[in-house]
């Protein structure tokens, strides 16, 4: 469905009583694929059961009304619409709620899992339709990114570090710096930035994918030759020890579906395997790599088809 967009049906809501919606599988192809034509379309799925749903759909009507029309709230409560989660679910690789997917001229484009901050909703919202007037700090992060797409990360640096200057909190700017020195394969450094984070905001959800792919690096680095790993396994198919530090230097090589595989694979002979560990790593690639990033759709969805085996 999500890939299969008609422009039949109603059009999208014209006033603040229509940004947020109710959605039925009946009620989908028009009310989200259809209406995405015209604006971003946030589809909030929950169920009754879910402590964390709760949370996060109060402040995401909040970010949906405070945008005033850029954007349409979709909710899709799960036990009554199995068929379209289930659907979806599929497609993305997802396992859990909340999940918040972005639909834009008919196809997923963004989405995060679990229950963020109110400003962290705000951003990802404003991502999608541009902010109403930028401040200082907005344009100086709106002008690192044009840098960081153009190849300039000694450009980028320089603002995200100004930015902080001003706002030595800003979460964003400092993921972003972190990331910049990770991907030019200073680690050491990124994880220096990390560290400059106030310790009680050390856990938020804006550090939390960089902080995972810092982690996996460090990990990667302690490793060596892979090639040792690969004698291993070949002598022997059970060494899921092996296995697992492989797809650590798998990923650190940037061999995400290979990475996944070698887990998958412990993950298919023994479950239980050292207490879970290797789903857990999955989980933690998965973090790192970003919701829509395509090893971790693939990964989720092979992750799936041994859950439901």
């Amino acid at each position: 469905m999500l890939n299969d967009v008609s422009t039949a049906g109603a059009s999208p809501a014209g006033g603040p009583a229509n940004l947020i919606k109710d959605v039925t599988t009946a009620t989908f192809r028009d009310e989200v694929i259809t209406a995405s034509l015209q604006q971003p379309v946030l589809v909030d799925f929950w169920a009754t059961w879910c402590g964390p749903c709760k949370q996060l759909t109060p402040l995401l009507e909040k970010a949906v009304t405070a945008a005033k029309g850029a954007v349409i709230l979709a909710k899709v409560n799960i036990d009554e619409n199995p068929a379209i989660w289930s659907q979806i679910s599929q497609q993305l690789g997802l396992q859990s709620i909340p999940a918040v997917i972005a639909i834009d001229k008919g196809r997923p484009v963004d989405g995060f899992v679990g229950a963020l901050p109110e400003s962290e909703i705000k951003e990802f919202i404003a991502r999608l339709t541009g902010p109403a007037g930028p401040t200082p700090v907005e344009a100086m992060m709106a002008e690192a990114e044009a840098a960081l797409g153009e190849g300039d990360m000694a450009g980028a640096s320089e603002l995200y570090a100004a930015v902080l200057g001003q706002e030595p909190e800003n979460l964003v700017a400092l993921a972003a710096l972190a990331k910049i020195q990770l991907d030019s394969g200073e680690v050491a450094n990124a994880r220096q930035i990390l560290d400059m984070a106030p310790p009680e905001k050390a856990g938020d959800p804006a550090l939390a994918s960089i902080r995972a792919a810092v982690e996996l690096a460090e990990q990667a680095a302690s490793l060596g030759d892979l090639g040792v790993f690969q004698k291993r396994i070949a002598a022997d198919p059970a060494d899921f020890q092996a296995r697992f530090d492989f797809a650590l230097g798998l990923n650190g090589l940037g061999k995400r579906d290979e990475a996944v595989d070698e887990l998958i694979e412990i993950e298919r002979q023994d479950k239980t395997w050292n207490d879970g560990a290797a789903r857990k790593q999955l989980l933690t690639f998965f973090e790192a790599w970003g919701l829509m990033d395509k090893a971790s759709i693939r990964g989720r969805r092979r992750l799936s088809t041994l859950v439901f085996a």
